[in-house]
């Protein structure tokens, strides 16, 4: 049997649904979060609606005859693993649905009952309403905001967790379903969820993510239990999964950059580094800083230490600043040697480390005198700007951060290496940025940190970004400064 026969089969999921075109919300954001979980998402569109992340502008229903006949064309030809059930809109629409899941019967039914705008607004009228009230007896699971629970169970809206779970109990009673109990909407630093059924309740705790980029997660949490429960979790174990997930969907929501209002999630965060694109972090992150590395290219200390006519009290100076710079990268070295993750990455990093204090201490000392050296401005930023990501705990970052200062001068070597004679002033120097066991340092500095990259979220991954082009910049800095001086 091969390997694609004995793989878990991906859950066939359908959402029965309205759109939203700018894809936060809706069918849009359900398929998104089935393949979140593994699943193969279909959709049957109960509503066009135009809408974008400052609200909603018109919304068109086509005729219930039409969503019959969606939801017969998946259901004649594909085995139905879950439905997840979202805007409905009328009496009718419920009443389409309602009888197509009595003739088919689908093994998992998640109703998500979309009755009041984020305004506060009622989205259906009574009849609609009460045709909702009864489809939750259709459903396995009933996923309703606080506001929607009070209309489902007539009263008011919960104000505190206990009075949510007495109308949670009550909702589960009557329909004899299960209630995916929400607590996003009550006050305080905690959002805790539970799953309500006629046994008791089964919470889950959880803490509250600081954004404004919440549009669609009621539809994508409703989505993301359905899968989870067609792999087979029950409901308690798939809101721990699926409450993990939405709370980073939350927290890397405003890098996605959608939108100038209340933005989506970010459903794919935790595919996301696994992406292979053909190309990798630090490609980009090279690509990125072309500008200033064209500045370095320019720089007149750069220019005159390749054709050898740079001032010798210049290169004196930088080599002095080099050698303070270099005591206090080695520090820093040794910082990434105690984070790494595994033994080769730990060696590594010692290993460079060992070479700064030694082999490049030599070199600048047979040039310059070390003692009563003081640390430029340029060099204090860049040592600082070192030590912050040092101290700052992230491993990602500051192996980012510490790329620069291999690449650079290993492009540079490159660049340099047989194009001086052997009587060139500074030809040690050259030398030693032009040597293969650098560039091959280089190369495994390189692979560590795109290593890093790839299992990093993409706050951790824009602040590496951030730490890198800054790095970046201090290097042209730090060229920039023997001539500056004079």
């Amino acid at each position: 049997m091969s390997a694609a026969q004995t793989r878990e089969a991906s859950p066939r999921v359908l959402s029965i649904a309205g759109t939203d075109p700018t894809g936060g919300a809706g069918v849009q954001a359900d398929l998104k979060s089935i393949a979140a979980f593994g699943g193969y998402g279909m959709a049957a569109v109960t509503a066009l609606v135009a809408q974008n992340t400052l609200g909603v502008r018109e919304v068109h229903v086509p005729p219930t005859a039409f969503l019959d006949a969606q939801l017969r064309a998946v259901s004649d030809d594909v085995e139905i693993d879950a439905v997840k059930i979202g805007m409905l809109g009328s009496a009718d629409v419920v009443a389409t649905v309602d009888a197509w899941l009595a003739e088919t019967q689908p093994r998992i039914v998640v109703l998500d009952p979309v009755m009041i705008a984020t305004s506060g607004d009622r989205l259906l009228d009574a009849d609609a309403e009460q045709a909702v009230r009864a489809l939750c007896h259709r459903a396995d699971l009933v996923t309703p905001n606080l506001p929607e629970l009070a209309v489902l169970t007539d009263r008011p809206v919960a104000r505190t967790w206990d009075d949510a779970l007495a109308q949670a109990r009550t909702l589960a009673e009557t329909a004899d379903t299960s209630v995916l109990l929400k607590g996003g909407h009550l006050d305080g630093d905690q959002s805790p969820d539970a799953i309500v059924d006629t046994t008791g309740a089964h919470p889950v705790p959880g803490r509250r993510v600081a954004t404004r980029h919440t549009h669609g997660t009621g539809c994508s949490l409703s989505s993301a239990m359905a899968t989870l429960a067609a792999h087979g979790l029950p409901w308690p174990a798939a809101l721990e999964r699926a409450k993990r997930w939405l709370t980073g969907a939350l927290e890397n929501a405003e890098a996605l950059h959608v939108g100038r209002g209340n933005g989506p999630i970010d459903h794919l965060h935790e595919l996301r580094p696994h992406i292979d694109l053909g190309r990798s972090w630090s490609a980009g992150r090279w690509d990125a800083t072309t500008s200033t590395r064209a500045e370095v290219d320019a720089c007149a200390f750069v220019r005159g230490l390749a054709s050898g006519d740079l001032d010798r009290d210049a290169f004196h100076w930088y080599l002095g600043q080099d050698l303070l710079y270099l005591r206090e990268y080695a520090r820093v070295l040794a910082r990434a040697a105690a984070l790494a993750p595994n033994v080769d990455e730990q060696r590594f990093w010692a290993a460079a480390s060992v070479s700064c204090l030694v082999e490049e201490a030599a070199l600048h000392q047979s040039h310059v005198d070390p003692a009563q050296l003081e640390p430029a401005s340029s060099t204090l930023d860049y040592t600082d700007h070192l030590h912050a990501a040092s101290t700052a705990g992230s491993y990602a970052v500051l192996v980012a951060a510490i790329l620069p200062c291999f690449v650079l001068y290993t492009d540079i070597g490159a660049r340099w290496r047989g194009t001086f004679a052997p009587d060139h002033p500074y030809a040690d120097w050259l030398t030693a940025y032009g040597d293969e066991a650098f560039a091959a340092s280089s190369a495994e500095a390189t692979t560590i940190v795109d290593a890093a990259a790839r299992t990093a979220s993409a706050s951790t991954r824009a602040a590496m970004a951030a730490a890198y082009d800054r790095s970046m910049v201090l290097e042209l800095a730090f060229f920039e400064a023997p001539l500056r001086r004079i």
